[in-house]
């Protein structure tokens, strides 16, 4: 049996992570709530909900990514496949099989779910988080002459292959720079079309002007950074 487990990064999520836990498939074998620094009731919903959870105070959705692989890096049995997925309810975390399923059937090493404009809700991607994505996957094609069409955080890799990446973004970049390393190792990987919704709850990246600011900066910092090595 192909051994599953995904993390979910959470800041303030209370509300929305219990849905989330509740809609994954039991193909999952652990999911993993990283708690970014929650002042409000995210660890106690996550835990009833029937997940492992843990605290990452330092502040950043990189910072809480790689808490969840350092848990998973000390287990005995490790995972065939990790899975990750945001905890504000945008993504339906049903279709988790519809994600790894390229890496099952077809040993795909890495796959996106792309949050293409027909099936995504009217609001529920900012103005600069839609020209953020178009910039950064435009580039990426130009440099790489790679088809990836979003920085979607719903996905899916290899557990192999996610270590290979030696991934160490701490805090807006981490998506980017996981397609980016994924390019330069010429991984192969696919892009599957997924439902998106408006999350419950605030944003706290697309939701300032500031956070989308900083976060463009970071997605063009790490591709510049690779475009020239």
């Amino acid at each position: 049996m192909t051994n599953i487990k995904v993390i979910i990064p959470a800041y303030n999520e209370a509300d929305s992570i219990p849905h989330v836990i509740k809609d994954i498939p039991d193909i999952v074998d652990e999911v993993i709530v990283v708690s970014n620094n929650s002042t409000d009731d995210t660890e106690a919903n996550a835990k009833n909900a029937g997940a492992t959870v843990l605290v990452e105070n330092r502040k950043g959705y990189g910072y809480a990514c790689l808490k969840g692989m350092d848990y998973i890096s000390e287990q005995t049995k490790k995972p065939d496949i990790i899975v990750f997925l945001d905890g504000d309810y945008s993504d339906y975390p049903e279709e988790l099989t519809k994600i790894v399923k390229p890496i099952l059937e077809e040993d795909i090493d890495f796959v996106i779910g792309s949050r293409v404009k027909e099936l995504r809700e009217v609001g529920s991607m900012t103005g600069p988080q839609i020209f953020g994505n178009w910039l950064a996957t435009s580039l990426m094609r130009l440099f790489f002459r790679s088809t990836f069409t979003d920085l979607g955080p719903f996905r899916a890799i290899k557990y192999n292959k996610l270590l290979d990446l030696q991934m160490e973004d701490k805090t807006y970049g981490w998506t980017v720079e996981m397609q980016l390393k994924a390019l330069k190792k010429k991984y192969s990987y696919a892009e599957i079309p997924v439902n998106y919704r408006n999350r419950i709850g605030v944003s706290k990246v697309s939701g300032t002007v500031k956070g989308a600011i900083f976060a463009g900066v970071k997605i063009l910092t790490w591709i510049f950074k690779y475009s020239f090595k």
